[in-house]
C-alpha cells in the first residue's frame, strides 16, 4: 500500500505558459479511470528560487483555481511551488464529475486505496523535483489536501517541514458532524460498509477502543494492522509519525472541520505550531495575505 516502484519512467510532459509551466507524468498506480493515469503538475517558477513547496488543494474542483493565488504569491517571494492536481480532479476527472467522487466512499478498503493513491502522487512529485533541484521540499495542504499532506509527512521524510491548513482527523468527527459529508451519511445509512457502519452511533462503538491502540504504535507499518481499517488512511493515525516541523491553521469557526477533528490531528503531531484564524472554512480565503505570509516566515527559519 505505501510502496511504489521509483524507477518507473516519468514520461514527463512540460507545457509552458505565461506563469507557470504545466508537467505531466505517469502515475505508479493503475487509477479507477484513463483521466487520471497521468499526475499534472503547475510549476510557478521564480527567479531565484530558495525552497520547494508542494502545494495540495482541498476536494472538489471549485478549490483549485482560487488556492492557486497562493502559488502566485510565493514565487513572488521565492518559493518554487509545485501545485499538485489531486487523483480524480479537474482534468484527472470525468467531465461531469464536480471532483473527488471516488474519496467519497463508505467502504474503508476502497478509500484506503484512493487516499494512498493520492499519497504516491505526492511522493513522485519528489520524485521529480529531485531530478531538477537540490533545495529543500516542504508541503502544505488546504482542507483534505492537509489530510493527505499529513500521510505523506508521516511517510516520507524527504519533506522537511509541513503547513497543514484548516484540516483534521478522526474520521469519526468528518464523516458524522460535517455539513460536507451529508451525501456520505445518506450513503451510509442506505448501504451501510463492510464494517457495520450506518450511523455515528455504531461509528463510535466500532472506533471507541482503537484510538488507544493508534496512541501504542511505534512503527508505520502497523497502522495497517489497526481495527476497524478506516483508521488504515485517517491521519490520526500517522500524525504522530510526522517528526518534521509543522505550521497549523485552525479556523475559529470552521464548521466543515470541526474543532474536535482539527484538535485531535494537531494534539498527535510531534512539533506543531499552532495560528488561529477568526473565520470560517471557506472564508479563510479572506484572510490569505496573512497566512501566506506566515507560510513565507515559517519556510524562512528551515533555510
Amino acid at each position: 500500500m505505501i510502496y511504489y516502484d521509483k524507477n518507473k519512467p516519468f514520461n514527463e510532459i512540460i507545457e509552458k505558459f505565461e506563469e507557470y509551466d504545466l508537467i505531466s507524468f505517469d502515475t505508479v498506480y493503475e487509477p479507477d479511470i484513463p483521466e487520471s493515469k497521468r499526475v499534472y503538475v503547475y510549476n510557478f517558477k521564480p527567479l531565484n528560487p530558495w525552497f520547494n513547496l508542494i502545494f495540495i488543494h482541498g476536494i472538489r474542483n471549485g478549490n483549485i483555481p482560487y488556492l492557486m493565488w497562493f502559488a502566485k504569491y510565493f514565487k513572488n517571494f521565492g518559493i518554487q511551488t509545485y501545485y499538485l492536481i489531486l487523483p480524480y480532479h479537474a482534468q484527472r476527472a470525468k467531465p461531469n464529475w464536480l471532483g473527488g467522487e471516488p474519496f467519497f466512499s463508505t467502504s474503508p478498503a476502497f478509500c484506503c486505496e484512493r487516499f494512498h493513491q493520492a499519497v504516491k502522487d505526492v511522493r513522485r512529485t519528489i520524485d521529480y523535483i529531485e531530478t531538477k533541484s537540490a533545495l529543500p521540499v516542504a508541503i502544505m495542504g488546504f482542507s483534505f489536501g492537509g489530510m493527505i499532506a499529513t500521510m505523506a509527512l508521516a511517510l516520507d521524510k524527504r519533506i522537511k517541514a509541513g503547513i497543514l491548513a484548516f484540516t483534521g482527523g478522526d474520521w469519526y468527527w468528518i464523516n458524522w458532524f460535517s455539513p460536507y459529508t451529508k451525501s456520505l451519511r445518506n450513503d451510509y445509512k442506505r448501504q451501510g460498509n463492510e464494517i457495520g457502519c450506518r450511523n455515528a452511533k455504531t461509528c463510535f462503538e466500532n472506533r471507541k477502543n482503537a484510538m488507544q491502540n493508534v496512541d501504542k504504535l511505534t512503527h508505520i507499518e502497523e497502522i495497517f494492522s489497526l481495527t476497524p481499517q478506516c483508521f488504515h488512511y485517517d491521519p490520526i493515525s500517522y500524525a504522530k509519525f510526522v517528526e518534521q516541523p509543522v505550521l497549523f491553521f485552525e479556523a475559529l469557526f470552521d464548521r466543515i472541520i470541526v474543532h474536535k477533528a482539527s484538535e485531535q490531528l494537531f494534539k498527535k503531531l510531534q512539533k506543531a505550531k499552532k495560528i488561529f484564524v477568526p473565520s470560517g472554512h471557506k472564508s479563510t480565503y479572506l484572510f490569505r495575505k496573512i497566512i501566506a505570509k506566515k507560510v513565507v516566515d515559517f519556510l524562512s527559519e528551515m533555510r
